[in-house]
């Protein structure tokens, strides 16, 4: 069986993503995560840029690796110095990792342009660099930065790049695909050449600017290429860099390559969906193999095939990749959809069931007027659960009222007051939030936690709004979806109504209830 190396930047580029901002201990975290996956690299960063960092390595040297190597990330030395000389190859030497990944420029244009040295300059400054550190006992990945346009506007000096990297000591040369501009017939064809001219193992490095990195990742290994990189989720700067959750599946389960250390491809999702959250990303319910919509089913011919036989509308059984397959609710979704849900809700009921019949024609009336469950399963159970008298409100809202407030430029924090009702009991409950929605939940939480202390676990963590009718203008119906956590589980809750507030009440009704029914 073939085989390919995983080197994943999650923490170096993927930290360059707009809105990522790891602290050292989220860079920690996703690291066990990455080990436990079984990635063969980890490049972290430069240990010496930033307190941050300098706090992740020492924490890091702590740690007992499982499968993966730490990789230190910096740049050759800087022109017209040597390389004991600059402070930076000096603070990647001193890094506890045993690989250090090297970056260098490739591309002519850049050498005179942006670095503004001479080509003759630029080769040695990659090889003194490369020499120190494995003078220091350090393995070498070479990175040939912008290696693809390079080669493609001058091919011979290019090659004079890596070549000069792997006769300096590299042991993996790192071809970059860095503006992602490129297509998977180029990235092909240039690795396939370089690969030819080289003895030392090669790897692929794409951005995904052109929405090509995927392809390009595969293209660059069926040239031949033994080391792919990337990140876990995709993230990165600008459009991100290849996304690993989908290239690791796609070659292992479809193209005969196998990732040594990667025992278990069925812990991808997991781990997709838990960096996903240390990073502070929402990812993509449509993320091929990981997402909740990979494996998601709604139109009912769709739904009848899968059910008849999975191959007829999904390309691999979900479970291979810890995902799950999901029938959506919607008017569309036809009786099967339906009574598969229906079935773990209520057993008992039958396609002939009068319930039955009922509860779909109450799921056509609710989405007629706004409401949609196909991504709030959460709602639609608690609306089966009551209409068949299985499941009582745990409390009622008697009153709310929400202020907000802007006073010239400053923005005052908006508050709630809010009434409930528990069996014969009522709490009243104030506080501040950052806007309406914010506020209530807030105070709605602080008046049940009387009677639901559990409810100190529940925290939002989406808040979506669509416009149903856009025609309506300032009057059209809204959908709000909410999707709310306990640490544990993550469920999604929908209200609609033409007013904001109220449809974001329902929403948060639904999410406690949910809770609560699960806890009592």
């Amino acid at each position: 069986m073939k085989k390919v190396e995983i080197f994943d930047s999650t923490l170096r580029d993927g930290a360059q993503g707009e809105n990522i901002n790891f602290s050292a201990q989220d860079k920690f975290n996703i690291m066990k995560a990455l080990d436990e996956f079984g990635v063969d690299y980890i490049e972290a960063g430069n240990p010496s840029s930033n307190p941050k960092d300098v706090e992740f390595f020492k924490m890091a040297s702590e740690y007992e690796f499982k499968n993966a190597k730490l990789v230190a990330f910096g740049s050759t030395r800087r022109k017209g110095i040597s390389a004991e000389e600059d402070a930076n190859v000096r603070a990647l030497a001193g890094a506890n990792t045993p690989i250090v990944s090297i970056f260098g420029k490739s591309w002519d244009m850049h050498v005179t342009e942006i670095i503004k040295t001479t080509l003759e300059e630029n080769l040695q400054m990659i090889t003194d660099t490369i020499k120190y550190f494995v003078s220091q006992g350090k393995e070498v990945f070479f990175d040939a930065e912008h290696y693809f346009d390079g080669f493609k506007n001058n091919e011979k000096y290019a090659l004079e790049v890596v070549k000069t990297a792997e006769a300096a000591g590299a042991s993996r040369i790192v071809l970059c695909d860095t503006n992602g501009g490129c297509f998977p017939d180029e990235i092909f064809e240039i690795t396939k050449k370089t690969i030819e001219a080289l003895k030392t193992p090669v790897g692929i490095h794409c951005h995904n600017d052109m929405d090509c990195a995927v392809a390009n990742s595969i293209s660059a290994v069926k040239a031949g290429a033994l080391q792919i990189q990337g990140t876990f989720i995709g993230i990165g700067e600008r459009c991100g860099n290849a996304n690993l959750s989908s290239i690791i599946p796609s070659l292992c389960l479809k193209q005969g390559y196998e990732c040594e250390k990667i025992k278990n491809l069925s812990a991808l999702t997991k781990t997709a969906r838990y960096i996903a959250e240390v990073s502070n990303v929402i990812l993509s319910d449509n993320k091929p193999y990981v997402g909740k919509s990979a494996f998601a089913h709604k139109g009912g011919m769709h739904v009848d095939g899968v059910n008849k036989n999975p191959k007829s509308f999904e390309h691999i059984p979900p479970e291979l990749v810890g995902n799950e397959r999901n029938f959506l609710l919607s008017e569309v979704s036809g009786r099967t959809v339906i009574l598969s849900k229906l079935s773990a809700i209520a057993p008992e009921l039958t396609k002939d069931s009068p319930e039955t019949k009922e509860i779909i024609e109450l799921l056509k009336e609710k989405e007629y007027k706004g409401y949609q469950y196909e991504a709030a399963e959460a709602s639609f159970e608690l609306l089966v659960k009551k209409h068949l008298k299985k499941l009582s409100s745990f409390f009622e809202i008697e009153y709310f009222k929400v202020i907000g407030e802007k006073s010239g430029e400053k923005q005052n924090p908006s508050s709630a007051i809010v009434k409930v009702k528990v069996g014969d009991r009522n709490e009243i409950a104030a506080d501040e939030g950052d806007g309406p929605v914010n506020a209530l939940d807030k105070a709605l939480r602080t008046a049940l936690k009387i009677f639901f202390p559990e409810l100190d676990e529940v925290r939002l963590i989406d808040y979506k709004v669509r416009v149903v009718d856009s025609s309506s203008a300032t009057a059209a119906m809204v959908r709000v979806l909410i999707e709310t956590t306990d640490g544990k589980d993550v469920w999604t809750t929908v209200g609609a109504s033409t007013d904001i507030i109220n449809a974001s009440v329902q929403a948060l009704v639904d999410s406690i209830e949910y809770k609560l029914m699960k806890t009592r």
